[in-house]
């Protein structure tokens, strides 16, 4: 292809059309970035804030090189659901942009031969595809040689900070180190220090020229607010919420806050809804609903993160602080972007260092892991499938899944995938991937330090955050808008306790048998409709600042469950009011509190005006539940360790009391005794839930 030079008249027509608006100009840095990608100056790092219009820089400089005769543009984004907004822009451009991902299978055959077709301008996929091997041999090669851009966005996640957000951004190392060193590569993102551009010279190179811009937000209004207690945070956003100009977003670090905190939002009368990663397919909804201002506020987890742009944002409020002043200044950096003024609210409570910690420490797997999971395959000649190495080691899910992920995106790997099942290569783990580890743990908590700092300030917050991503903090004056309150108010404060302490989570029925079946009953396959529990209830959170301080401390502490939480649980089933209504209550028995639940169950069947009949007894010792780290190994751990006592049960609907639940399949097997020895239906009622994750 002859050498292309920058047209500046085409250029801006680009940006108007893509803009919609006739009279749109450049921002500064804007139309140099598109000159360097197009004139071929060399590899370009582009830095700039959230909302600048980074990707106005790749659509354009897509679609000159395009109508010079160049290839396809290839755009890796961990974004792609988050991208609608882009594409559109880009399509009003005349630039033809389409997708590969695990969400549009039926559209694949289509897209590849548009692709074969010449037909397709800029191809966005995942980092997570370039490890999908009917991808790199159908797509991918047959591209390869006639790709004109490469566009790499949130590039920071190449860097070893982005390492536990997107793992595979690992892969685009490799796949940079074999293209030929004059292809046109432009890296886009918001969130670079001093150690990611070094991190991403190392990575981009040669010669990866930097262009970084202001990080200076004048349009925020930052302000940090200490209240410990969810209680008063939940009372605070109560009051203050309503007040804020516009919408927002509120950020909270997991996906249990952000359903509770929108159903107490709800319960005062604010329009919000939570957003996370469960959200399934409404998250395009809620979005536009955002969007089009038909909701006061969002509330998420970093689900809603990099890509979402609504550029009248008029507040972003965290009920935490997360674990980094990089995923701060990129998540409050939603708010403002077209407005003088707007708010950044850091709300900080007790609970958010033990949950970035966990987050931290849960990061990488330990060698211990790594040594069971590598140990495993060892002995079996043709592999294992996940769901076999759960059978086989007591490891969670997440954890089993988190190792293979990790090591086999080693170069070169010590494992890899054949289908469904994992086996070892001749490969050796190298002493560098715990090095790695050792240095990203520390790393993090370095971070983490750094931003409950941020915290502890009454001012110059965007100062510190400005020099924590190596900015130079020039000028930085906040918006002349008032301070909010810190103190939050008594009566909300006790309404949200009362609420904290009437919600209740469901347990949905278990209805297939774990993998390989329960060997000891005999069981496998799908469970009896007839034999299945109903859905259940749990009545709060294991630990929770609501009834489950309290659930502790019954059950390590006073060796009794109090009767507020009698009280508490009559409630629950009266407002519940399972139906058909149970006319007996029975419990889990246990060896090691053999008179703890059933003193409980005793006292709120009284309440409740039911009969209490001990129905269950344990055969064998098992471990408790809590040792067994993943679903398979909790369902055999209950595999006939009970059994109904007496020849007979009350035939009518039962509800069946434990403390704690986390697999649900103690629940199940005792349901399925208890429905097989002739009661009606079992609705199982905990206490508590673990929230543990160990499918």
């Amino acid at each position: 292809m002859a050498p292309v030079r920058y047209d500046a008249r085409r250029g801006l027509q680009l940006l108007r059309l893509g803009t919609g608006q006739p009279v749109a100009l450049f921002r500064h840095g804007q139309e140099e970035s598109i000159a360097h990608v197009v004139d071929g100056r060399g590899r370009l790092l582009l830095v700039q804030k959230t909302g600048w219009g980074k990707s106005y820089v790749y659509f354009i400089a897509n679609k000159l090189l395009r109508e010079s005769g160049a290839g396809p543009c290839l755009l890796i984004s961990p974004l792609l659901a988050l991208m609608r907004n882009q594409i559109l822009q880009a399509e009003r451009m005349g630039v033809r942009a389409e997708t590969i991902n695990s969400d549009n299978q039926d559209e694949w055959e289509r897209v590849e031969a548009a692709i074969r077709g010449n037909k397709v301008d800029i191809l966005l996929i995942s980092p997570e595809r370039l490890a999908n091997e009917r991808f790199v041999t159908a797509v991918l090669a047959s591209v390869a040689e006639r790709i004109g851009l490469l566009v790499i966005d949130e590039a920071h996640c190449i860097s070893d900070w982005g390492h536990d957000f997107r793992p595979h951004y690992r892969l685009i190392q490799r796949i940079v180190q074999a293209l030929p060193a004059n292809l046109r590569l432009l890296a886009t993102t918001a969130t670079a220090n001093n150690r990611v551009i070094s991190d991403l010279e190392e990575v981009l190179g040669p010669r990866l020229t930097v262009m970084r811009g202001d990080l200076n937000r004048p349009s925020l209004k930052l302000q940090t607010i200490r209240l410990a207690k969810q209680s008063e945070r939940l009372a605070w956003l109560a009051a203050q919420v309503p007040a804020l100009p516009g919408n927002g977003i509120i950020y909270t670090l997991t996906v249990k806050d952000a359903d509770r905190i929108a159903a107490w939002l709800r319960s005062q009368g604010l329009n919000v809804e939570s957003y996370t990663s469960e959200t399934g397919p409404r998250r395009v909804e809620l979005e536009n609903a955002l969007l089009a201002n038909r909701v006061k506020a969002l509330v998420a987890t970093t689900a809603l993160g990099m890509g979402f742009d609504k550029p009248d944002l008029g507040f972003v409020v965290h009920y935490q602080s997360p674990g980094s002043v990089v995923a701060y200044y990129q998540q409050v950096g939603r708010a403002g972007r077209a407005l003088n003024a707007a708010y950044g609210i850091l709300l900080s409570g007790e609970e958010e260092t033990d949950i970035t910690s966990y987050f931290i420490t849960n990061a990488f797997p330990t060698r211990q892991e790594v040594d069971l999971v590598l140990s495993a395959l060892l002995n079996a000649r043709g592999g294992l499938t996940l769901w076999e190495l759960m059978s086989r080691l007591n490891l969670s899910k997440g954890r089993i899944e988190k190792a293979l992920s990790l090591l086999s995106l080693e170069s070169p790997a010590p494992i890899a995938k054949q289908g469904p099942r994992w086996q070892l290569t001749p490969t050796e783990l190298s002493e560098g991937f715990w090095q790695r580890a050792e240095r990203l743990t520390a790393l993090r908590y370095q971070e983490q330090e750094q931003m409950q700092r941020y915290v502890s300030l009454t001012s110059g917050l965007m100062e510190f955050l400005i020099r924590a991503l190596d900015g130079d903090p020039v000028d930085v004056r906040p918006p002349d808008i008032p301070d909010l309150p810190a103190t939050t108010d008594g009566a909300l404060v006790q309404a949200a306790v009362a609420f904290l302490r009437r919600t209740s989570l469901p347990l949905e029925p278990r209805r297939q048998w774990p993998g390989g079946g329960l060997p000891v009953m005999q069981l496998s396959g799908r469970i009896a409709l007839e034999r299945q529990a109903q859905e259940g209830k749990a009545l709060c959170m294991w630990g929770d600042s609501g009834w489950g301080e309290m659930v502790r401390l019954g059950k390590y502490a006073d060796n009794r469950f109090s009767d507020e939480l009698v009280e508490a649980c009559t409630g629950l089933v009266r407002t519940w009011n399972p139906e058909p209504f149970p006319t007996w209550i029975t419990c889990i028995p246990s060896r090691r509190h053999p008179n703890l639940l059933p003193d409980f169950a005793r006292r709120l069947a009284a309440s409740l005006g039911l009969s209490f009949h001990a129905a269950l007894v344990k055969t064998v010792e098992r471990p408790q539940q809590k040792a067994m780290a993943n679903s398979s190994l909790q369902a055999r751990n209950v595999d006939g360790a009970l059994r109904v006592v007496g020849s007979s049960l009350p035939s009518g609907p039962v509800l069946l009391i434990d403390d704690m639940v986390d697999s649900r399949w103690t629940f199940t097997i005792a349901a399925w005794l208890l429905r097989a020895h002739g009661s009606g239906e079992v609705f199982p009622l905990a206490l508590a839930y673990t929230g543990r994750t160990n499918e």
